[in-house]
């Protein structure tokens, strides 16, 4: 009996760790994740205030805007191809490297990106009005803490999500890079809808997989592999925050 108590309360003690340090690693994830969004607020806020000014001698692009050169540079010529793939091709370098970057590399990364991403998507002050951006952020938010909060609690397996979600943000991406081209708002409709509902289910997707890969490797508490997980996850989260806000937008969002 004495032996059996000793295991139960060591199986306990080992529970209790477990959720202690669960907890603190999606402090992390989201942490890390918040200060990404804020990198990335900064970035386009400030890009899209350099990129316009009151010159009536600059480049017009409505009724009372112009852009500077820098603008010009950035939303009409060619370099807005490399402004507007360049995040896409980060995610993907960033998984590349990310079992040879160091927990503090993966960090500066993925701040690096964020920062990137704010330069891509800087043209939304010019084109949506600021309160329809703000709105449109706080319902982004409250969805997200949502959705994210239902796939940390669930007890149903989602994992199966995984392969069929990951097939839909390849379309979608194809169709977007399709719909450049043809300038289609009835496309450009559908897309935005099967958007917000893809990446609504990879938050709650993403969330449990972060919950269970930390679970299932709690035996090796490795900080390194808990600190690099954590980066990814944040960026996980991030990429599903951001795809569901730009969407919404997309939809609801009120034009200048």
């Amino acid at each position: 009996m004495a032996d059996y108590q000793t295991v139960r309360t060591a199986a306990g003690a080992r529970v209790a760790e477990i959720d202690e340090g669960l907890r603190a690693h999606m402090n992390k994830v989201y942490g890390t994740m918040s200060v990404g969004m804020v990198i990335t607020a900064a970035a386009a806020w400030a890009i899209s205030g350099l990129a316009v000014t009151t010159d009536p001698t600059a480049y017009q692009i409505g009724a009372s805007k112009y852009l500077t050169d820098m603008g010009y540079a950035l939303y009409a010529s060619p370099l807005k191809w490399v402004i507007m793939f360049l995040p896409l091709v980060m995610v993907f370098a960033f998984g590349a490297m990310i079992n040879r970057l160091s927990a503090a590399g993966a960090q500066l990364f993925f701040y690096t990106f964020a920062a990137a991403m704010g330069v891509s998507i800087s043209w939304i002050f010019m084109v949506f009005t600021g309160f329809s951006i703000v709105q449109t952020f706080l319902i982004t938010a409250v969805a997200f803490a949502g959705l994210s909060l239902w796939g940390y609690t669930t007890k149903k397996d989602i994992s199966g999500w995984g392969s069929f979600l990951i097939m839909g943000v390849i379309g979608l991406i194809v169709a977007s890079i399709v719909n450049i081209f043809l300038g289609s708002p009835a496309i450009m409709f559908a897309i935005s809808i099967l958007g917000v509902l893809i990446f609504a289910g990879l938050t709650a997707y993403d969330t449990q997989k972060i919950k269970n890969d930390y679970v299932q490797h709690a035996h090796a508490m490795d900080s390194e592999w808990l600190a690099k997980s954590a980066i990814m996850g944040a960026l996980n989260l991030y990429l599903d925050f951001i795809n569901m806000f730009m969407f919404l937008l997309q939809l609801f969002g009120n034009r200048e």
